[in-house]
């Protein structure tokens, strides 16, 4: 039995390997004992022309013998089975419909054609090639490992480029990676030269430094030549297995200043199959004239005149090993393990007919009558094995693999010398994310150039920054903006920046959330530090000051307005010096509440005191008539009474604070950046307000009454200072408010620290001081006689 193979284009001394691969497999299967017993398999091999006019020549020389007198042979029978396509679909298509007529097995050896899968179309048509689905996947993968966002397209304009077109776009899309040109590539000759200015153009102009280039050697040739020619430098070409075949040695030797990293189907290795070739020679072929024309164009055989060369004129130990990798590649190359695993199928298929007519009753006269190719058809369809490397073969396309990739770099320095590495590998079976292998330190990038490509149409946005588009135009064109305040973005590309939580705070590089310290006015610190001491200090002066009033009981200065009063203010005034001490420190619950509480309740019975004292000054004015109610009013006690009636209203205000809402621990993570402050929360601002107000109220009274009566003529008339005091406490608070609202954190308790401690000493300080200097280092003046002395001194009329 014989299959016949057909292989395209001229001959090309790289080429013969298929034809070496041919005789391997059937030699290698004529061996087996258990394959095809009683049974020889042959071939036959012609050249099949892409050109139309050309192309059923060689098919019907075989078909009709050398008469071509067409569906007529004189040979007795014809024991063909099975026909070996090119690696070209094209051929495939071209003498499809010729083998269709006789129902002839076709199996082609190129690349997975989704063309030619229409069933319908071509019946008889067997693609050996893995399916090619994940093609597209498998570049995209490898543009991602190499962060390659911006890329250039050139597809050939076909049915298949249509498609992995689409396939390119969709997977693209999905992981954000922009087309920067896309031309579709014409098979006419007068249409690429027509166009391929324009494409050079676009392409010396883009940023784009990586091209997808996918199309057959038809459409490619040419064009790939060029490109390699007079296009700028460092591009990278992602090529299909076909465009293998178009980088030819023409490019090579004029310097490859491009990257071609070629998507081959991978395979494992036949055992054999490089022995095998080292074994090649003429003398175990003396046939076939093409080893012949190899063996002497390679190792320059002398001849005679004759022509006859003399092959013991060839070295004697020559051997196809000895060819540069450019000329002969030792490795098996896809399109010859596609022919190796096709003669097997032809075989198996064989094999299982055989089988099959063994268990029916013999024909005519008893002899096994020699198989018709349309029979094979039905065992074909169901092959199904491993070959000897362990991979397994299906012909049915709906059950056949989708295609595993090696990955190959054509490695030409020193220059010319074309080798194909293989630097990775695609496979859609492994685990997501471990699909891609590549090995960076095995690939030869454009020569001069040690750095991997660079191929983005922005540079990435580091961390900190957010990408923001660019209007009208791809995605993948952006500028990069800092991140606003407390926002930050941790990763490159990032599209939003991330806001910090509220307990933490975006650092000067907006790149990481730091946790926020804890901010109030601690008594460690040196601004706690300087208020505990002023506090201190003014509590100790009045404790002082009250020393001396109860030394010095005794004396007109002490006993004037009212020596209860006096003690009341002063111990009131301590309280309020203290309690600004509640106000530093962490506050908690209790401190809050007391906070607010003290301060309105100490304040309140201050204010009101010093009221009482203005008062008790016009009543001790007024009463000087006897009889008189002011005078009634004045022994009785009355002003006395000012002081727990204006407590009790606080009282019940703060009571009612209290208990509807009360202060509370609260924080405030805005207000401070990188600090959560913690604060009293005032609960409810009504109430605070109410209790403000109504303090506020009693002390514009004591102010207004005291300044109604600070020029009494009375005997150590205390309405001036007192007077004066309110004056302080009012311009304090009043200045209070509005610098309050507007500090924040911890200055804002500073401030309300501070107005306590001030408006206290206001009043300690213009009411009790002048007192105390007159007490200390004035004596004589605290005594009734030396007050007369002063006023008869002041009386005397000048002589």
């Amino acid at each position: 039995m014989k299959t016949h193979s057909m292989f395209n284009g001229g001959f090309v001394f790289k080429y013969y390997q298929l034809v070496l691969a041919l005789a391997f497999a059937v030699e290698e299967i004529n061996k087996d004992s258990n394959l095809l017993h009683n049974m020889t398999l042959g071939f036959d091999i012609y050249n099949a022309d892409l050109r139309a006019w050309s192309a059923f020549e060689n098919p019907f020389i075989w078909l009709s013998g050398q008469n071509k007198i067409p569906n007529y042979t004189c040979m007795a029978e014809s024991n063909f089975v099975a026909v070996l396509a090119g690696t070209s679909g094209m051929t495939s298509v071209q003498i499809g419909t010729l083998l269709e007529l006789y129902r002839f097995p076709q199996l082609t050896f190129g690349a997975f054609d989704p063309a030619l899968s229409e069933h319908g179309k071509y019946p008889s048509l067997y693609q050996m090639a893995p399916k090619d689905t994940s093609l597209a996947i498998a570049m995209v993968s490898l543009l991602l490992h190499f962060s390659w966002n911006w890329v250039g397209l050139l597809i050939s304009q076909d049915e298949n480029g249509l498609s992995i077109l689409a396939e390119l776009r969709e997977v693209m899309d999905k992981n954000k990676i922009c087309v920067a040109f896309e031309h579709m590539i014409s098979g006419r000759t007068l249409t690429q030269v027509i166009n391929i200015m324009t494409i050079q153009n676009q392409i010396n102009k883009s940023s784009a430094n990586v091209l997808i280039i996918y199309g057959n050697k038809e459409y490619l040739l040419g064009l790939m030549v060029y490109l390699g020619q007079f296009l700028i430098t460092s591009k990278v070409w992602l090529l299909n297995s076909q465009c293998d075949l178009c980088i030819g040695k023409k490019y090579f030797l004029l310097g490859s200043f491009h990257v071609p990293l070629i998507f081959s189907y991978h395979h494992e290795h036949i055992a054999g199959f490089t022995d095998f070739i080292r074994e090649v020679n003429p003398s175990k072929y003396p046939e076939d004239f093409y080893l012949a024309k190899l063996w002497f164009l390679s190792f320059n055989c002398s001849h005679y005149e004759s022509d006859c060369v003399m092959w013991e004129n060839c070295p004697h130990d020559s051997s196809l090993e000895w060819l540069p990798v450019q000329i002969f590649d030792m490795a098996m190359s896809e399109e010859s393990y596609n022919i190796y695993n096709a003669v097997y199928a032809v075989a198996q298929g064989l094999h299982e007919m055989l089988l099959h007519q063994t268990e029916e009753p013999t024909m005519g006269n008893g002899r096994w009558m020699v198989p018709s190719p349309a029979q094979l058809h039905p065992f074909l369809k169901n092959i199904q094995f491993h070959n000897l490397a362990g991979d397994q073969v299906i012909l049915d396309e709906k059950r056949k693999l989708e295609a595993e990739y090696d990955i190959l770099n054509i490695w030409n320095f020193p220059e010319g010398l074309e080798l194909k590495v293989k630097i990775g590998k695609f496979s859609s079976y492994a685990p997501h994310g471990h699909q891609l292998s590549v090995s960076k330190d095995m690939i030869e990038w454009a020569i001069g150039t040690t750095k991997t490509p660079h191929s983005v149409c922005s540079e990435s946005c580091g961390p900190g920054f957010r990408k923001s588009p660019q209007v009208g135009k791809a995605v993948c064109c952006f500028d990069c903006v800092p991140c606003v305040e407390n926002e930050i973005s941790n990763g490159t590309d990032m599209e939003q920046c991330m806001k910090c939580p509220c307990d933490e705070y975006a650092n000067t590089e907006r790149n990481q959330c730091l946790p926020k310290a804890a901010s109030f006015l601690a008594h460690e610190e040196p601004l706690g530090m300087a208020l505990d001491c002023v506090a201190l200090c003014f509590s100790t002066l009045t404790a002082v000051i009250i020393g001396v009033f109860v030394m010095y009981q005794d004396t007109p200065i002490v006993k004037a307005n009212n020596l209860c009063l006096s003690y009341i203010l002063l111990i009131t005034l301590m309280f309020c010096f203290l309690c600004s001490l509640l106000f530093i420190g962490r506050p908690n619950t209790i401190t809050c509440i007391l906070q607010q509480t003290i301060f309105g309740l100490v304040f309140t019975v201050a204010v009101s005191t010093v009221l009482a004292k203005t008062v008790t000054v016009v009543l001790a004015f007024r009463a000087t008539s006897p009889g008189s109610r002011m005078r009634w009013l004045l022994v009785s006690g009355a002003p006395n009474f000012i002081i727990p009636i204006c407590t009790l209203i606080q009282v019940t205000l703060c009571g009612l604070w209290l208990g509807t809402s009360p202060p509370f621990v609260d924080t405030d993570a805005h207000s401070e950046h990188g600090y959560i402050i913690i604060l009293c929360n005032k609960g409810s601002l009504t109430a605070f307000y109410c209790v403000l107000g109504y303090l506020g109220s009693l002390a514009l009274a004591s102010f207004t009454v005291a300044f109604l009566a600070r020029n009494l003529p009375d005997t150590f008339n205390e309405a001036k200072f007192l007077t004066f005091s309110m004056l302080v406490f009012c311009s304090v608070w009043l200045t209070f408010l509005p610098v309050y609202h507007s500090a924040k954190g911890k200055v804002m308790v500073a401030v309300e620290v501070f107005s306590i401690l001030a408006s206290s000493a206001g009043l300690l300080c213009c009411i009790f001081v002048p007192k105390c200097y007159i007490i200390l280092l004035r004596p004589d003046r605290n005594s009734l006689h030396g007050f007369k002395d002063k006023i008869h001194t002041g009386r005397k009329k000048p002589s």
